[in-house]
């Protein structure tokens, strides 16, 4: 593969990876899914079912947030890359963790786990 090739897929992966977790936070926050922790129907359910205060919801979904606006912005400026899928890695990793934490079933960890593949795949790319 070239390396024009790899950019292309290193850019469709950010992108992939930004509109998810986009889309969690600023569209299906308050919507039921089957990957939320637990029962919860919603993002402040869940985060209660991880037993974690509501002010960490917050934290946790803005660090996200800017992350995958990070990868958006890396398309044209690169030095936002790294960091960007660092800190994805690091949230989707304690994700996972929480759903281990409250025994969910291993497929509600699957979006976290994608996320996380998808952001090392990103670094593992970059030039």
């Amino acid at each position: 593969m070239d390396l024009e090739n790899i950019d292309i897929l290193q850019s469709i992966l950010q992108i992939i990876v930004a509109i998810t977790i986009l889309n969690v936070w600023l569209l299906r926050f308050n919507k039921s899914t089957p990957w939320r922790g637990g029962n919860a129907s919603s993002m402040k359910e869940e985060f209660k079912t991880y037993g974690l205060p509501e002010n960490m919801m917050y934290v946790v979904g803005g660090l996200k947030v800017l992350f995958a606006l990070g990868l958006i912005i890396g398309i044209a400026y690169p030095t936002f890359i790294s960091i960007s899928c660092i800190g994805i890695i690091v949230l989707m990793a304690g994700a996972i963790g929480m759903h281990i934490k409250v025994k969910d079933e291993a497929k509600k960890s699957l979006p976290a786990f994608i996320m996380l593949i998808l952001s090392l795949a990103i670094l593992v790319l970059q030039n």
